[in-house]
């Protein structure tokens, strides 16, 4: 009963006035956002201490929760090989490892493995340690790689030869962790982050064997709402360098024979004319929006007039396809689609003799195309999974129609059985009449009541789409008697450009009242009840976490919010802080009045009240490059100061990670069944 005694901390109350479009907000938490300040350090381990003596009770379940997520693991596993230029790459992991191993083989998989990288190797000693953007020389010969060992993304980039397993001296600092060969075989164009905001805002090109300091820079993006980067296309013809905001983009081009000659600009830069670019023989096929093609469509050029006004439609756009991504193939072309919330993959042969889509059967589920980096194949590969469907990597040839599963996610410990789980979707009505589709999943045997413990899941924000895929650790909860389900909520892309359209900027408040309407739904149809209802999000779901229990407080239970964006206005005012100012377009610029009074009316942190509060996890990580840790800080600070229940609130803060937390598998998993502890324990449900 001691742990019932523990005093949560306090944090001290220094008054900073914030004054803007003659409204004051005073934020009485302010200091926190120093964390080079001793005392800042020594609040978020006394956070650390009250949340690890207020969970001590749950120490051993956490770890046997732990066991039984790993007991599901293949811990020897390996990655379906896929071929390019004559070799056959695999991605494995051993027997107890944390990070994997990359190898190839040359010409045949019965071929001799050649070690790459052993991660686990390079990554002793370092508590946190992530290996990013491998790519290779067209030669076979030669290396690039990025490295972050801090967890704040950024990456110092390495080479390494390949024939005699030599790295080279030189490393470049501060790069977003990735580079494109040249077809030289020693040129080298690679981003560089501004040091402080983080902003992607530079191409570089680098020539292997010569010092970074003598880079030379072929493209400044100077607008602060842009970021940049570089890649080659499929076909090895071109090196492309892209510009994007949230409402525009713009490419360059330059041939990859000739790395030392000039980018050209492929179409200028227009608000809100978003295109993507994909090169094949001698045209560019164009995925864009223009001519207000809300939901997009495919248009292609010539590579030697590349401008719009030269653009021919090849796929026109419609009102109810969302027009995804393309994939070029030498006979066919590959299309991907979402429709009526669902993905849909498209062949369309060359020579116009075939168009038709995959079959898929279940009433929720999620595919896309796998990594093709073959041009000229019969054979597309392609991923799917379901919430009760391991996911599986699939060939189809597009010649004989038939199709082969390369691999199906193994789920150990003989316990397993998809059978034993059922999914549905649901539709709940929000209250402007719009019809929000809901995705769950639970074991056969739950029966669905008002004490049915219920985890909803939500994100909504930069269009992107949760689709309803297979989950080893969600099993979890499953078996122990939680529905799970994802409110696929406004403010992503799940019904189409629309949907993300009228969840965003002054639109924003549909994502939280979708996810309430949700939540309400639940429990009018009596599949829960607010005392067994749970709340999940992170980062910008974090956002919609914070702002709904703002809005409505007494409707779950628990809530566990991860990374939580939860200070938008102070944040998006604060244009040192990385993505603020290229987010304006997603969020709105607070120095506008307008913006700034609708951001402040739902922003969690401004709006936390004298009120009851809903039992609480709140997780961050010190070095969090996306979400500043000192966000949920002050916000967990402000919430302990005025709440009036006696519900629990705990926050952990991981000092040596970022925003994507640990960077082991098994230190992952270890995350998980923290958060899953915290909602199992509530219910009292330890037991399988």
């Amino acid at each position: 009963m001691t742990k019932n005694r523990i005093m949560p901390p306090e944090a001290k109350k220094i008054a900073k006035k914030l004054e803007i479009h003659g409204d004051v907000r005073i934020d009485n938490y302010y200091w926190l956002n120093d964390r080079e300040n001793p005392e800042v350090i020594d609040y978020l381990n006394s956070e650390n201490a009250y949340y690890e003596a207020k969970t001590a009770h749950t120490k051993q379940f956490q770890e046997d929760l732990f066991l039984e997520m790993k007991s599901r693991i293949k811990e020897d596993d390996e990655s379906v090989p896929y071929k390019k230029n004559n070799y056959y790459y695999i991605t494995r992991f051993e027997k107890g490892s944390q990070y994997p191993i990359y190898s190839r083989k040359k010409e045949s998989l019965e071929s001799q493995e050649q070690i790459l990288f052993d991660v686990n190797e390079l990554g002793k000693g370092f508590s946190y340690f992530k290996l990013s953007g491998l790519s290779i020389s067209r030669n076979n010969e030669l290396a690039v790689f990025g490295v972050d060992a801090v967890g704040r993304r950024q990456y110092t980039l390495q080479f390494k030869n390949l024939e005699t397993g030599e790295f080279f001296p030189e490393k470049i600092e501060n790069t977003t962790g990735s580079a494109s060969w040249a077809n030289d075989n020693k040129t080298v164009f690679y981003t560089r982050q501004n040091p402080k905001t983080l902003r992607s805002e530079k191409i570089f090109r680098h020539v292997l064997g010569t010092d970074s300091s003598e880079d030379i820079e072929v493209y400044s993006e100077k607008n602060s709402a842009f970021n940049t980067f570089v890649y080659r296309t499929k076909s090895e013809k071109y090196i492309i360098i892209g510009s994007y905001s949230t409402v525009s983009s713009e490419y360059r081009m330059l041939e990859a024979d000739n790395p030392t000659g000039e980018f050209k600009i492929f179409q200028p830069r227009e608000r809100n004319l978003e295109y993507d670019i994909a090169h094949y023989n001698e045209d560019f096929y164009i995925l864009t929006n223009k001519d207000k093609a809300t939901n997009f469509k495919l248009m292609k050029t010539s590579e030697k007039e590349t401008s719009k006004e030269n653009w021919v439609e090849v796929l026109p756009h419609r009102e109810d396809v969302l027009l995804e991504d393309i994939s070029i193939f030498k006979d066919f072309l590959v299309v991907e689609e979402r429709s009526n919330g669902l993905n849909k993959i498209r062949i369309i042969r060359w020579d116009q003799t075939e168009d038709f889509y995959l079959p898929f059967e279940e009433e929720t589920y999620s595919a896309g195309v796998y990594n093709n980096p073959e041009f000229d194949t019969t054979i597309i590969r392609y991923g799917y999974n379901s919430m009760t469907t391991p996911s599986s990597v699939i060939d189809f040839d597009v010649v004989s129609k038939t199709k082969e599963i390369k691999k199906e996610q193994e789920v150990l410990g003989g316990k397993f059985d998809k059978n034993n789980y059922q999914s549905e979707r649901l539709w709940a009505t929000a209250q402007d009449g719009t019809q929000i589709p809901i995705s769950l999943v639970h074991h056969k045997n739950t029966q669905l009541a008002k004490d049915t413990p219920f985890l909803l899941y939500g994100y909504g924000s930069y269009g992107h789409s949760i689709d309803a895929g297979f989950s080893t650790t969600r099993l979890s909860l499953l078996d122990r008697g939680f529905v799970f389900a994802i409110a696929h909520v406004r403010g992503s892309e799940f019904l189409g450009r629309k949907w993300y359209e009228k969840g965003k900027l002054l639109h924003k408040k549909n994502t939280f009242t979708d996810f309430i309407d949700c939540a309400k739904f639940l429990i009018e149809k009596e599949y829960t009840s607010s005392a067994h209802l749970y709340a999940s999000g992170g980062s910008a779901g974090g956002l919609l976490v914070g702002t709904v229990i703002n809005m409505d407080p007494e409707l779950f239970n628990g809530v566990v919010a991860a990374v939580p964006f939860v200070d938008i206005v102070t944040t998006m005012l604060d244009d040192s802080i990385p993505l603020t100012t290229g987010e304006y377009d997603e969020w709105g610029n607070p120095n506008k009045k307008t913006y700034y009074d609708y951001m402040k009316s739902y922003s969690p942190y401004d709006n936390v009240s004298v009120q009851k509060y809903p039992n609480m996890l709140v997780t961050t990580g010190l070095h969090d490059s996306q979400v500043q840790y000192f966000e949920p800080a002050k916000w967990v600070a402000k919430l302990r100061e005025l709440k009036i229940d006696k519900n629990i609130l705990l926050m952990h803060i991981d000092m040596e990670a970022g925003h994507g937390g640990a960077s082991g598998r098994f230190d992952s998993l270890k995350e998980t069944a923290r958060d899953y502890s915290f909602v199992i324990d509530l219910e009292g449900r330890t037991k399988i």
